[in-house]
């Protein structure tokens, strides 16, 4: 069974369903369906060949989900591109990857301007003119022109490759993230079982598709929910589709939550159906976690993975979080894959003992696109070395440090920025903040923090040090907190802690 196959079985069983409720209206199941086929034989009308390369770079809108279907129905592999991204950068991922079509609309267009691909298809609008050697289509076009059409079925099997994510920074070689159909099978599955879903869900479709909001189109679509998109998003319309749409559940970045939190007048009371708001993508202080389960009530969950071993590697409910010893856990392992704590050796480290964190099973990835050599340095025997720290408790609930490299080792201790973040948040000062070392003669790396106060408030430094100090000890409070009115974020919201450790850096040279 492919990906693909669990949106189709539940498109004969629930035909009438709305799958995709955009600002432009319904499309029912069955149509969807129909449409879906149908592009899928476009693409492979454009190019028979199978597992070749379709790059779409577009926002959230039905076309662009229905693109990402026929996709994966015509066979072939998707290349997300974020529309928030720079060109330089969405070049280099075209350059690597060699899509043989590339789907644009109106924001991914600009990004890709010039770049060499035998097909371009517009969502959105009329075909622009095509490089030159390529040609160009229009989506009605092509769906009126292959109507009733569907896409020759080609012999797969669970290693094939289903998309190409990329990750990493913007400098040296990208690295494309291989996910497998296995991949994304056990993804469905445990997003399906973990939050329990059904055909009365509404998803609301808050964070960008090319990221976390991926990983939940066909676990919804498996079983007969709806997809909620809300145009230009942003805290009111989201807020919106939970209160007037009968919006159930959604996931988004922890920094989003906080500024739907943060809207004026907003309460409970617009999440009349919200079951659960999951996050991810960065972690939850405490702090902040309790605030936000004040607020929207007892529906939050979260879960850990990364590109590498999308989405799920582990699952929180909302109601582990009754049990205040799960407090800043990410939960326990899904179905599928194993998680184990390693040590600097690569051996198993013992109940509540600190080390790295390492899965394996059907959730990891293929490798890296066309890097054996880093495939071979982050693969170690079956293990993906997730380069994250954190320790697994005697009843299998993980509890993420950092990032390894991220560690501050001061004075011979280590540090782990997550501990001094949450000691920060706690402050009714602090809005956000990050942790980071830098380096020092005398403590081989000192501990900084930037802090983002509430709205209108000024912070005390002195007092939030010793606020940390009280909390901690000295070895954990910052020698310096830097004070930013905004912190600097990525196109989907996490904080650019390398960014703020280089303004520190350039600061006190």
């Amino acid at each position: 069974m492919y990906p693909i196959d669990f949106f189709f079985r539940a498109a004969q069983r629930y035909p009438g369903n709305t799958a995709l409720d955009g600002p432009a209206g319904v499309v029912t199941y069955a149509d969807l369906a129909a449409r879906v086929r149908a592009l899928a034989a476009a693409m492979q009308g454009l190019d028979p060949a199978p597992g070749t390369r379709v790059a779409i770079c577009a926002g959230n809108t039905v076309e662009h989900v229905l693109a990402l279907l026929a996709t994966l129905a015509a066979g072939k592999t998707w290349v997300p591109l974020n529309y928030r991204s720079t060109p330089m950068e969405i070049g280099r991922i075209l350059a690597a990857t060699e899509p043989s079509i590339v789907v644009i609309d109106a924001a991914g267009a600009p990004l890709v301007d010039g770049a060499c691909a035998a097909h371009r298809i517009r969502l959105d609008a009329e075909a622009d003119a095509a490089p030159p050697g390529a040609s160009a289509y229009d989506l009605p076009a092509l769906l009126d022109r292959y109507a009733g059409a569907a896409p020759v079925a080609y012999p797969m099997d669970r290693e094939a490759i289903q998309a190409i994510k990329f990750t990493g920074g913007t400098t040296g070689l990208p690295k494309g993230v291989m996910q497998p159909a296995r991949a994304w099978n056990a993804g469905i599955i445990n997003q399906v079982h973990g939050w329990s879903l059904g055909p009365e869900d509404r998803y609301v479709v808050a964070a960008p598709i090319t990221h976390g909001t991926g990983t939940y189109i066909l676990p919804l679509l498996a079983q007969g929910g709806a997809l909620l998109l809300v145009g230009a998003s942003s805290p009111a319309t989201i807020t919106a589709a939970f209160r007037e749409r009968g919006g159930t559940l959604s996931f988004m970045p922890p920094t989003l939550i906080y500024m739907i939190m943060a809207q004026e007048g907003v309460t409970r009371a617009d999440f009349p159906r919200l079951r659960h708001l999951i996050y991810g993508g960065a972690p939850m202080p405490v702090g902040k976690f309790e605030q936000a389960r004040a607020f929207f009530g007892p529906v939050l969950g979260t879960t850990y993975g990364q590109t590498e071993a999308p989405q799920i590697v582990t699952l929180m409910r909302p109601a582990d979080f009754e049990d205040a010893a799960n407090l800043g856990s990410v939960g326990r392992v899904t179905w599928l894959s194993d998680l184990a704590i390693l040590d600097a050796d690569g051996r198993p480290c013992a109940a509540g003992e600190i080390g790295e964190v390492a899965v394996r099973g059907d959730l990891v990835m293929a490798g890296y696109w066309r890097l054996p050599e880093k495939t071979a340095e982050t693969v170690v025997d079956g293990w993906l070395r997730t380069g994250d720290t954190g320790l697994v408790d005697e009843r299998g609930y993980l509890f993420l440090k950092d990032r390894l490299r991220d560690v501050v080792i001061t004075g011979g201790f280590n540090v782990y920025p997550v501990d001094v973040e949450n000691a920060l948040i706690s402050h009714p000062d602090v809005y956000e903040c990050t942790v980071f070392g830098v380096p020092d003669d005398k403590w081989g790396e000192a501990v900084h923090a930037a802090v983002q106060p509430n709205a209108g408030v000024a912070i005390d430094i002195e007092a939030l040090k010793l606020h940390v100090r009280g909390l901690l000890g000295p070895v954990h409070t910052p020698k310096h907190i830097h004070i930013y009115q905004s912190l600097p974020r990525s196109s989907v919201g996490k904080v650019l802690k390398n960014a703020v450790r280089d303004a520190a850096l350039k600061e006190i040279a």
